[in-house]
Parts: C-alpha cells; sequence; structure tokens
C-alpha cells in the first residue's frame, strides 16, 4: 500500500519515510535542474533571498516539455540527480526535505540527508508522459530565461515515487542488489 505523503513534507515526516516505501505526493513540489540549482546557491553564497521559500520543499529534477492543448505540463520524466549533487547540500541545509530525480547520488548530498532529514524519491524514467498527468497545475515562478529548465512550482496529485535514500542514510540501490544477490544464492 503507497504511503501518502503531503507537501510541504515536514522534517519529521521526512524521518517516517523508509528506503524502499512507495509514495503519493499530493500538493506543491517545485521543478529545478542545474543551471537554476547553480543560481539557486549563487544567491545563497551572496547572502541574497531565493525566489522559492525551500524550507519543507520537495524538488523535481526535471526539464517538462510544453504543455499541448488542455494540459497543465507536457511530458516530465525526471532527469538524472547528481547533476544536482553540488548544489544539493547547500539547499537541504536551508531546509529542503524532499528531492525526486534518477539515479544515484553522491555521499555528500546523503551526509546532508541525514543531518537535515531529507529523502530522495526516485521517479520512473520513461514514464514522463504519465507523470505528467498526476500534476494538475503549473507555472513558472522564477528564471523563465532558462526555459525547460525554469523553477515551476507545481501542484500534484498522486504522484508516484519510491523512497530511494531515507533520511537515516538507507539506500535501495544498495540494500535492493544486496537482497537480490542474496536471494540468488
Amino acid at each position: 500500500m503507497p504511503v501518502s505523503i503531503q507537501t510541504p513534507l515536514s522534517r519529521e515526516d521526512a524521518r517516517k519515510l523508509r528506503a524502499g516505501d512507495s509514495c503519493l505526493i499530493s500538493g506543491v513540489i517545485y521543478t529545478a535542474r542545474d543551471a537554476a540549482h547553480k543560481r539557486l546557491c549563487e544567491l545563497v553564497a551572496a547572502g541574497k533571498e531565493l525566489p522559492i521559500d525551500v524550507r519543507d520543499a520537495t524538488i523535481y529534477y526535471v526539464g517538462p516539455t510544453p504543455a499541448g492543448p488542455g494540459e497543465a505540463i507536457g511530458s516530465a520524466g525526471p532527469t538524472t540527480s547528481y547533476r544536482m549533487d553540488a548544489y544539493s547540500p547547500t539547499l537541504i541545509a536551508l531546509g529542503e526535505t524532499g528531492m525526486i530525480g534518477k539515479g544515484k547520488r553522491g555521499p555528500e548530498v546523503i551526509a546532508a540527508m541525514k543531518e537535515h532529514s531529507a529523502v530522495y524519491f526516485g521517479a520512473i524514467g520513461g514514464c514522463g508522459a504519465l507523470l505528467s498527468q498526476c500534476v494538475k497545475k503549473a507555472e513558472i515562478v522564477a528564471y523563465e530565461d532558462l526555459g525547460a529548465e525554469a523553477i515551476r512550482r507545481l501542484e500534484v496529485e498522486d504522484f508516484p515515487v519510491v523512497v530511494i535514500i531515507d533520511s537515516e542514510g538507507n539506500n535501495l540501490y544498495e540494500t535492493g542488489r544486496k537482497a537480490y544477490l542474496e536471494a540468488q544464492k
């Protein structure tokens, strides 16, 4: 049975999630890829205010295609998460509690997740058209000049994800592989 998550995602709620949990996210999430992450971290370094409040926020690593007629957003599949690894610890320290993407995360990101009670969700790559059906509203809120990589505020309903790395550092990519190999013995 999937875990229903309502955003914003508090640190307390993030701590309840475990690697391997299937989840359905409803509420507001933000989109941002590496170019937007770089700009956010430059603002932090300069002591300036961010264009979005990252406290208890979930950021989806996606650059959606343009919306078709009657759609809130175009195809919206996850991008490779390690491209955000240089920036994620800074945003996690500021209060970001959820990240959605695909692929592995580096040790610095995992350490920040453990220190600040954040989680990393995986969305299934190649399913962008299906995932976009969970997006009920989308609006650009920052960096419109980045096109597909602009920061968007999405209202989602039952957006399907899996907890890949929980706030204790448990990693489904490692535990799942280990369980598979043990089952083959």
